[in-house]
Formats: structure tokens, C-alpha cells, sequence
């Protein structure tokens, strides 16, 4: 596969993954959190570069607040403009459950092919 093709794909697979990222994010801390510093969680733990760059999130975050999934209130800030602050709602918690149990689901039906894959491809040995 070419860089151009791994890029296309990468970027198909994290456009379908965001939302459920944010929320999951969003979840996991008991405060409220603007979307800098939500991207900076979105940073891989061993450094690299991030699945999801910052300028796609805040599409999303808004998404997310119009479903209701997700409340906001902007904050003034002396340093710079406001800053709009999300914190994860009960329904938005109820629809990272759905997705969680979809993700898990879809994680396990892919894996269970590139197992498949993968051991048919070590069975096989090395390209000639």
C-alpha cells in the first residue's frame, strides 16, 4: 500500500471514530474540558503523531453538544478569547455505552479475519 493509501485509510477509519473517542474521553475525567486540552489527551502515550488532528475535533464537539450528548458553556479567558467548555451529559453516557458495545463488537469481527490473515500469511512464508 502506498503512503497516500495508508493516509486515505487511516483518515476513513478516524472519521468514524471521533465521536466515539470524544465521548470516551469526555467520560473518563470528572471535569469539565476545552477542546485544547481535550486534544492534548488526544496525544499518543509514547509520543508520535496523533490519530486525530485538533482542528477535526471541535466540529465534532459541537455534534456532539447539538445531540445533546455533550453540554458546553464558554468561560472568559484573560490570555486569549473564550474558551467553551464540555463535559460528557447522561444521555451522552448512555450513547457511549451503545457505541462502546458496537465498537467491541466491530473490533471483534475484524480481528477475527486478520488473525485469520495472519496466520495464513506466516503459513505461507515469506513473498517471494
Amino acid at each position: 500500500m502506498s503512503d497516500a493509501q495508508t493516509r486515505k485509510f487511516q483518515k476513513d477509519l478516524n472519521s468514524g471514530l471521533v465521536a466515539l473517542v470524544l465521548l470516551a474521553v469526555l467520560a473518563a475525567t470528572d471535569e469539565d474540558a476545552y477542546g485544547y486540552d481535550i486534544a492534548k489527551r488526544l496525544l499518543p502515550p509514547g509520543g508520535g503523531e496523533p490519530l486525530f488532528k485538533e482542528g477535526t475535533i471541535y466540529p465534532v464537539l459541537r455534534s456532539l453538544a447539538a445531540e445533546g450528548w455533550l453540554a458546553s458553556r464558554i468561560v472568559p479567558s484573560y490570555s486569549g478569547p473564550p474558551r467553551r467548555y464540555y463535559r460528557i451529559t447522561p444521555e451522552g453516557r448512555a450513547m457511549l455505552a451503545d457505541w462502546m458495545a458496537t465498537w467491541a463488537h466491530t473490533r471483534d469481527f475484524v480481528d477475527h479475519f486478520i488473525t485469520a490473515a495472519t496466520a495464513a500469511t506466516a503459513a505461507k512464508g515469506p513473498a517471494s
